[in-house]
């Protein structure tokens, strides 16, 4: 059977469709879209249709490190936007510490769980350890687009998300250099690791600050919504051309963005342009992210006892590294700072997820005379096992302990929508109540009505709607009946109607609608009226 080479139009309408078919089954069995996405990935890796898809590009891009320069930055700007700088205040401190000192403390207790008690040699224990200690970003904020859980824990956990990958690029250079030389300053690195983070952050305002001033040059939402992403992936490349960390200046960026050109210096209409857009940039990336794992990892590399024990020992190891860098941390900050929650350390625990940041990095390495060729490879395979594990059990857990421990959040999130929309409501009236008893300017009038509306379009885009299909099939059916009685042919119908040679397509209606339709009771109410219809 010949094969037809597929065209980017099919790609991308493929990768469109597998999105679409996610979305509709993770709605009927309520799993997580992102899990769902996972397995759809896995499901089709082997077989033919992965090359109708663009299978090969998404694997190509993870392993070949453009995944983290092209879909983690929407990812990041769009969760670091809707972080308010006073959640950001409350956990700022101690998500700085997870970010770095954690990556270490998690990198030596792996490294040492791997080496010590699973018996792996030493390089192999800790340059596993180094590239799978930092929590993913685009795993992370994936999950945590839906998970219900109060601001400043999301934002704990996002913020510790996007700042880790300096700490992570360090340490991991750090035991890669020590396999290849044999000889590393610590000092060294230490100022490495601060040139990075200091220069991520400084690139990260100025192009921010950039980028608000050109706002000013711009009146359109169109132009505005472009400016932003020239911000956001112009921040990653210069900062990374500079020897800097690219997400740590497009955290920055969004942070900016967030808490003052979008609400300073952004106009209502642009503010919703510009929230639909990265919602929509965020969901693809996300889509991307999460099927080019399912897609990329080999599932017959699994097919050995062996690779397997090795899988779920790395996975305990991973485990037990996060376990001792984040309750220590967070009990300490419980007591000496900001009040940390017991359920909330179990959420952070739980919520530091492993996906294609580490699959990259494990791709970036090359044998040695230290890391053999199967050695590279049994890596790979446990980066792969870790990376699954992370994104279907724990995953699970993790929606499964969020929605036992925080109901509270789940009923807060509906009545707070409620609150909202009656307030939205309720200024409207007043505005236009002060307007009508001429208390007010016009100028000042269209102002505050364009705040109030813009309010109402906050509360609206978040209630979602809630009619089926079975609704949608009668509405249409019954709106085509409707229409067809008021076409031109109308007096035709009617005939037809008098003499009752319309009954099959009434029964067929019918048969579609319900019996406590409106519509047709209406029709039959205009039946009983007139039995013997116009002539």
């Amino acid at each position: 059977m010949v094969l037809i080479a597929p065209t980017y139009e099919v790609i991308i309408a493929g990768l469109l469709g597998l999105m679409m078919v996610a979305s509709f089954v993770a709605l009927k069995t309520k799993l997580p879209y992102t899990l769902i996405l996972v397995f759809i990935g896995l499901a089709i890796a082997g077989s033919t249709v992965s090359r109708f898809i663009g299978a090969s590009l998404i694997t190509n891009l993870i392993q070949g490190g453009l995944f983290v320069s092209i879909i983690v930055p929407p990812l990041i700007f769009e969760a670091m936007i809707h972080i308010k700088s006073a959640d950001l205040k409350a956990v700022i401190r101690p998500s700085s510490i997870l970010a770095t000192l954690g990556v270490v403390i998690a990198t030596l207790v792996c490294g040492v769980a791997l080496w010590k008690i699973a018996g792996l040699p030493f390089y192999v224990s800790f340059l596993f350890a180094a590239l799978i200690s930092p929590t993913d970003a685009a795993t992370v904020l994936g999950i945590f687009r839906s998970a219900k859980v109060p601001a400043k824990l999301s934002a704990l956990i996002e913020t510790e998300a996007a700042f880790n990958d300096a700490t992570a690029v360090v340490v991991f250079s750090v035991v890669l250099a020590s396999i290849q030389v044999h000889s590393v300053s610590i000092i060294g690195e230490l100022e490495h690791f601060a040139l990075i983070v200091g220069g991520g952050l400084a690139i990260g305002f100025i192009v921010a600050f950039v980028a608000e001033l050109s706002t000013s040059l711009v009146q359109d939402r169109a132009s505005e919504t472009v400016l932003t992403i020239s911000a956001v992936y112009g921040s990653y490349a210069a900062a990374s051309a500079l020897g800097f960390s690219g997400l740590i200046a497009v955290a920055i960026v969004g942070l900016y963005f967030g808490n003052l050109t979008v609400r300073t210096a952004m106009g209502p209409s642009t503010r919703e342009a510009l929230s639909i857009f990265w919602e929509v940039a965020a969901f693809i990336a996300t889509s991307v992210a999460f099927l080019g794992i399912g897609l990329s990892t080999e599932v017959t590399s699994f097919a050995s006892v062996a690779t397997l024990a090795s899988i779920f020992i790395a996975f305990a190891a991973v485990t037990a590294s996060r376990i001792a860098s984040v309750y220590p941390i967070l009990s300490f900050f419980n007591r000496f700072g900001e009040k940390i929650p017991w359920k909330w350390q179990n959420v952070t625990v739980l919520g530091g997820m492993r996906g294609a940041l580490s699959v990259a990095l494990v791709f970036s390495i090359t044998t040695s005379a230290v890391i053999s060729a199967t050695d590279l490879t049994k890596m790979q395979a446990m980066v792969f096992g870790v990376a699954f594990i992370s994104l279907s059990l724990q995953a699970a857990l993790l929606f499964g302990y969020i929605s036992r421990r925080f109901p509270e959040e789940q009923a807060a999130h509906a009545e707070e929508l409620n609150v909202k929309l009656a307030r939205a409501v309720s200024a409207i009236e007043s505005l236009q109540k002060t307007r009508e008893e001429s208390k007010i300017s016009e100028e000042d009038f269209a102002t505050e009505l364009e705040k109030d509306k813009d309010q109402l379009r906050e509360v609206l885009g978040e209630v979602k709607s809630t009619i089926g299909t079975t609704e949608i099939l009668k509405t249409r059916a019954s709106n085509l009946y409707s229409s067809i009685i008021t076409l031109p042919m109308s007096r035709a119908m009617r005939i037809l109607h008098s003499r009752n040679m319309d009954s099959s397509i009434q029964t067929m209606i019918e048969n579609t609608t319900s019996p406590k339709n409106k519509g047709s009771e209406k029709q039959e109410g205009k039946r009983e009226e007139n039995p013997s219809g116009p002539s």
